[in-house]
C-alpha cells in the first residue's frame, strides 16, 4: 500500500510541472527598441501598447535579444522565428498552446506573426541607373522567383515556394545580371530581423547578377522607410531598399512611390525564455500580458 501511495503521489507531481520544476523567483523581462517592428507586432498582438513594465530592459536587435536571455536564467524576452534557439541558450514557447511552425503560421493557427515588407528608392532616385536596374533585378529575384523564395524559405521566412516563377523566366526581363556589376553596391537597411533571410537571398543572387556589391546596415523597422525615401534618404546612411517586420505604416506614406514594394514572406513572433526555465512550455496572451505589463514579477507567480 506504501508503494501505492508514493508512486500515486509521484504522478501528481509530475503533472504538477509547472509550479515544481524550473527557476523561480524575478521575472527578468527583456523589450526590443522602439524602433522595432517585432515590439511593435508584439505588444500589439498581446495587447500591451503603452502598457510595457518600466523595468523592462532594452536590447538593441533581434541577436541581441537571444544572447541576452540566453544569459539570464530569469529571462524572458521574444525573438524571430528565424532566430538560432539551441545556439543561442534559449527555448521558443508556445502562444496559446500552439507551436510556432510554418505550417502553423500558415494555416492560422499561429496568431503572433507579422509581414517582413520592403521598399525600395524612388525611380530615378538611386545612385545611377545601373543601380536602379540591378536593384529591380534583385527585387524580381527576391518576391517573385521561385528560386529566391526557396532560399527565403531556407533562411527561416515562411512563404510560398511553388506560387513563385522560375528565375530563369524572370531574368530575360533584366538584362543588366548579364554584365560585370562588381563596381554596384546594393544597401539594404531597416529591421534587424529580415537580416538572415535578405543576406542569404544577396549571396545566392551576387554570382548571378554580375558579381554586384552589398552593404547591410540594419537600425530597426522604423529606419527601413526613412533611408529610401523619407528623411534620411539623401543622408550618410541612405540605402537602395529599406525593409520592415512589419506593415509600413501610414506616417510611412506613400511607399507608392518605390520602384518596388510588398511583402516577400511572413514570420513568426516567437517569446522565449532561457533553456534553465524548463517550468513553462507555453504562455497565454494574458499570462504574457500578466508578465511584460510588470502585474507579475515572480515566476513562482505566472499561473
Amino acid at each position: 500500500m506504501k508503494k501505492l501511495i508514493a508512486l500515486m503521489l509521484a504522478v501528481v507531481m509530475v503533472g504538477c510541472g509547472n509550479a515544481s520544476s524550473g527557476v523561480t523567483g524575478k521575472v527578468n523581462v527583456y523589450t526590443r527598441d522602439a524602433s522595432s517592428g517585432t515590439r511593435e507586432a508584439f505588444e500589439k498582438i498581446v495587447e500591451i501598447e503603452g502598457k510595457l513594465t518600466s523595468s523592462a530592459i532594452e536590447v538593441t536587435s533581434n541577436g541581441d535579444m537571444a544572447t541576452k536571455v540566453g544569459m539570464d536564467k530569469n529571462g524572458i524576452g521574444y525573438v524571430s522565428l528565424s532566430t538560432d534557439f539551441q545556439g543561442s541558450g534559449i527555448v521558443p514557447l508556445q502562444f496559446e498552446g500552439v507551436e510556432a511552425t510554418e505550417e502553423n503560421v500558415l494555416n492560422g493557427s499561429y496568431q503572433m506573426q507579422r509581414p517582413f515588407v520592403f521598399a525600395t528608392r524612388a525611380s530615378q532616385d538611386f545612385t545611377s541607373e545601373a543601380e536602379e536596374k540591378l536593384v529591380a533585378a534583385f527585387v524580381d529575384f527576391l518576391y517573385e522567383s521561385k528560386e529566391g523564395r526557396q532560399i527565403v524559405k531556407k533562411a527561416g521566412g515562411i512563404v510560398d515556394v511553388e506560387g513563385g516563377t522560375p528565375w530563369a523566366e524572370l531574368a530575360k526581363k533584366h538584362e543588366i545580371v548579364n554584365q560585370d556589376n562588381s563596381s554596384i553596391t546594393i544597401t539594404t537597411a531597416g529591421s534587424t530581423s529580415v537580416e538572415k533571410t535578405v543576406k542569404a537571398a544577396l549571396e545566392a543572387f551576387q554570382p548571378m547578377a554580375g558579381n554586384f556589391q552589398f552593404t547591410m546596415n540594419h537600425t530597426g523597422s522604423s529606419d527601413g522607410w526613412k533611408r529610401v525615401l523619407g528623411s534620411e534618404k539623401d543622408g550618410a546612411n541612405k540605402a537602395s531598399i529599406g525593409f520592415a517586420s512589419r506593415s509600413f505604416k501610414t506616417t510611412e506614406e506613400p511607399v507608392d512611390n518605390a520602384l518596388a514594394t510588398g511583402t516577400y514572406c511572413v514570420d513568426a513572433v516567437v517569446s522565449v525564455v532561457n533553456k534553465e526555465q524548463t517550468a513553462f512550455s507555453s504562455l497565454t496572451k494574458q499570462q504574457l500580458q500578466e508578465i511584460f505589463n510588470g502585474s507579475k514579477t515572480q515566476w513562482e507567480d505566472v499561473k
